[in-house]
């Protein structure tokens, strides 16, 4: 292949490496295509995967060794990333987690610092040019360095097939895993908040998801036949302890995804709209993720006054829609962060958690912060003074536009 001479004379570029086999070839095709040094980084964000591996091969396909990153960024991830998400009770189209979505930001920011570190003039990833990832990318990537040159090997190269990529990696020594040659049956991201799976045997929204698709939690019907109970500590919006036991962020939520897989919890099969025009069948696995949620929207049940917790759901869906779409560096995305935030400076207390086949619910909460008062709730006579006749003018107030329009109707014998 020929000097690509479009993006100007690339002198280094920091590729977003994993280590498989299609950042392999990326990485190769990098070197003959744009005859670039090429600087390797790998994230751990909790997915499960040893990371040595990536080292050895980077170094088997010539990056030498202090072109090589890798980082542990799962405290960095759950601690600046998912847990801020989490304050908002994010749910894109009501029901994703954005488990993918949240990570793109991370490591677009890393790769623009060792960018900054190393003098690369320009970073690549191996996301394709059908899906939502290049745009989360190329987002972040452009905000925090608007000079900087993105490589798109997907939307660039020749490559028609899986064949054809497999040929390229015979031809320049990188390994095939045995199970990638040919189509894979579904492609999968992971990380320490969930699991993705989507692509061929997931591709019919009419079909079933198979059993063999699942990796994060155990299946619901073999679930245990008796619940288990869990409490969640939070101070001011976050989790900070699971069964009165302290715990760092990732270590929470590692602990949450251990109970919620035991008990088949976060599974969702969703078909959703990209932000690139088409629609996509996922199936997604969020087990401690979707605890945690069902947690925290129990503490703030008691500790958010009505006005607070209705219009963080009026903001929660263009909240998701930003991270989801690739903003989370934007000024949208800042801002509905700082309301978020402050609306949470008392949401702490305790919640606490049946869980059960599949199922997650809140069976208690408490908290000094509560704003649930007994005396006037209850039926009994409470020591709090409340007046029930007053409802008939707080009604009758509220009343008298429907009056008004239903004289009208009434004068012009509308139909309602």
């Amino acid at each position: 292949m020929a000097k690509d001479t479009k993006r100007g004379d690339v002198k280094k570029v920091v590729l977003a490496y994993s280590g498989g086999l299609d950042t392999s070839i990326i990485l190769k095709w990098l070197q003959t295509t744009y005859g670039c040094e090429v600087v390797t980084f790998t994230a751990d964000l909790g997915q499960g995967e040893e990371l040595e591996p990536a080292r050895r091969k980077a170094l088997a396909l010539g990056i030498e060794p202090h072109n090589i990153f890798i980082e542990d960024l799962r405290e960095e991830f759950v601690r600046d990333y998912v847990f801020p998400m989490f304050r908002a009770n994010a749910l894109y189209e009501g029901q994703y987690l954005l488990g993918t979505s949240i990570a793109r930001p991370l490591i677009a920011k890393k790769q623009i610092e060792i960018a900054e570190k190393v003098g690369a003039d320009a970073v690549a990833h191996g996301a394709t040019g059908k899906g939502n990832d290049q745009v989360r990318f190329e987002l972040a990537y452009y905000a925090l360095k608007p000079d900087v040159t993105v490589i798109a090997p997907w939307r660039e190269w020749d490559f028609k097939s899986r064949e054809a990529l497999i040929a390229f990696a015979e031809q320049n020594q990188i390994p095939i895993a045995k199970d990638k040659r040919g189509e894979a049956p579904f492609s999968t991201d992971a990380n320490l908040l969930h699991t993705s799976s989507e692509g061929k045997v997931l591709e019919n929204p009419a079909a079933e998801v198979p059993d063999y698709v699942y990796s994060r939690t155990d299946d619901p019907g073999a679930a245990p036949n008796e619940p288990d109970y869990v409490t969640v500590d939070f101070e001011k919006g976050d989790a900070v302890a699971v069964d009165g036991k302290k715990l760092s962020p990732a270590a929470l939520l590692a602990q949450l995804n251990a109970l919620g897989r035991r008990h088949g919890i976060g599974r969702l099969d969703l078909v959703e709209n990209r932000f690139v025009g088409m629609k996509s069948r996922g199936l997604y696995e969020t087990p401690g993720g979707t605890i945690l949620l069902a947690a925290h929207r129990g503490i703030e049940s008691i500790t958010l006054d009505r006005g607070a917790a209705h219009l963080k759901d009026e903001l929660m869906p263009k909240y998701a829609e930003a991270i989801y779409n690739g903003f989370w560096f934007a000024p949208e995305r800042e801002m509905l962060q700082a309301a978020i935030d402050l609306s949470q400076r008392f949401v702490s207390g305790r919640v606490r958690l049946k869980l059960y086949k599949g199922n997650v619910g809140v069976v208690g909460r408490e908290s000094k912060y509560s704003l649930y008062d007994q005396d006037l709730v209850t039926f009994e006579e409470g020591k709090v003074a409340y007046d029930q006749r007053d409802a008939e003018g707080f009604i009758r107030l509220n009343a008298l536009r429907l009056r008004t329009l239903g004289q009208r109707r009434r004068k012009l014998k509308l139909d309602k």
